[in-house]
């Protein structure tokens, strides 16, 4: 492993007062998530939008030719700078032409590289959803977590136009809340899925939820805010307005992945899913298998032709009554990945145990089909498209070669 120095301002729990308003963040549990859930395959341009104190930058300087890194505090960029030539010889940077290694923009969101591409971008962005009062001004703004636009309007922005600067087949990895509308907790994707354009693959895990004023709680003592009584409770009391004008009800967060589809004609990957229990970290390797097993299952013309195995992470647990000749309960479990639970029927647990590699998914279905004395023309399909989705979680994998 490789040590690295990284400076940045000291935490609230390391001083005293309330934070400045220009505090710049250094390695804390959200840049780790980041870090975690991004995808490390080698690409050639990469961009870091909202870099702090340029943590992501060094991971990405790892796997990227280049990259650029954004945001719109001079002062964080200044950090960024300092922190990426302290350590030039561990991230292969010459400090006699840093340039050919990294570049630093000044500037808001996309502002800064309109007009250019990358491979991959990674964000951590100011998404903190904070009151607009009407007269606030930028000094009154802690820049390292509020972009400046109402409400959840960071993310919406980011989510609408990565797109126009990703290369085709070009990813994003990034962390985000949004806003859920009251009485809408189980449609919590509605409104993120009016933000994406036609031609953008998705996928969004949401993590957490928190009422408006668990959200309002958390972020004032992000800040040291409750070190001003007075401060405290006028803050306290905007977060609470701010959020009843909007009639929110609770706020997401989670991780965001995106892909400006290489053929915008092509089968979409639109996935939105809550996932509150531990997973595997780095998650980005499990990510980006689930996503190469989608783009194989949709150039595939011919599910029922292919040859199947159980992952082998995967077990099976049953529950059964006291005396019961049959289990009433069959799981699936992924001991690896995202971790996931899958309640099985009768035709699916016995097509899984059959899926060693030797019959295809039709011949198991077939076998099924007879030995269950179905002769129905839905059994085949409905069984296909179960199988589809065990692939697509990474229960079920296709035999390579």
């Amino acid at each position: 492993s490789t040590h690295l120095w990284v400076a940045s301002d000291l935490g609230s729990h390391q001083r005293p007062g309330v934070l400045r308003r220009d505090h710049v963040l250094g390695i804390g549990q959200a840049s780790l998530s980041l870090a975690q859930l991004t995808v490390r395959t080698p690409v050639d341009r990469a961009l870091d939008l909202g870099t702090g104190c340029g943590i992501q930058t060094f991971h990405l300087l790892r796997h990227a030719r280049h990259v650029t890194a954004t945001d719109i505090s001079e002062r964080a960029l200044a950090f960024a700078r300092f922190n990426l030539l302290l350590n030039a010889p561990q991230l292969g940077i010459d400090p006699e032409q840093p340039d050919e290694r990294f570049t630093l923009r000044l500037g808001s969101l996309l502002e800064p590289v309109q007009g250019e591409s990358f491979d991959l971008v990674v964000s951590n962005p100011p998404f903190v959803i904070t009151p607009r009062t009407g007269t606030e001004t930028d000094a009154d703004r802690f820049t390292y977590r509020d972009g400046g636009l109402a409400g959840d309007g960071i993310v919406a922005a980011l989510m609408s136009g990565l797109e126009t600067v990703l290369a085709p087949g070009g990813t994003a990895q990034m962390l985000g809340n949004w806003e859920i509308p009251a009485g809408r907790e189980e449609a919590w994707s509605e409104r993120l899925e009016q933000w994406l354009p036609e031609g953008t693959d998705s996928w969004v895990i949401q993590r957490e939820r928190l009422t408006p004023p668990e959200y309002a709680e958390m972020w004032l003592r992000d800040a040291a805010q409750g070190r001003d009584r007075e401060d405290y409770v006028a803050a306290y009391a905007g977060y609470l307005a701010d959020f009843a004008s909007r009639d929110v009800g609770s706020v997401g967060f989670g991780s965001v992945w995106l892909r400006r589809r290489q053929n915008p004609g092509a089968e979409a990957l639109r996935r939105f899913e809550e996932i509150t229990h531990p997973i595997e970290q780095p998650v980005g390797p499990h990510l980006q298998a689930a996503v190469e097993r989608f783009d194989w299952l949709a150039g595939s013309s011919d599910l029922a032709a292919a040859h199947l195995l159980v992952a082998e992470d995967v077990t099976e647990e049953r529950h059964q009554r006291p005396g019961a000749e049959h289990p009433g309960v069959i799981l699936l479990r992924q001991g690896a990945g995202l971790r996931r639970t899958n309640l099985m029927s009768t035709e699916l647990t016995g097509f899984v145990s059959a899926c060693d590699g030797e019959l295809s998914a039709g011949q198991i279905s077939s076998a099924l089909a007879a030995l269950l004395d179905r002769t129905d023309a839905a059994f085949a399909p409905d069984l296909m498209q179960e199988v589809r989705n065990l692939v697509l979680d990474g229960f079920l994998v296709p035999v390579s070669g």
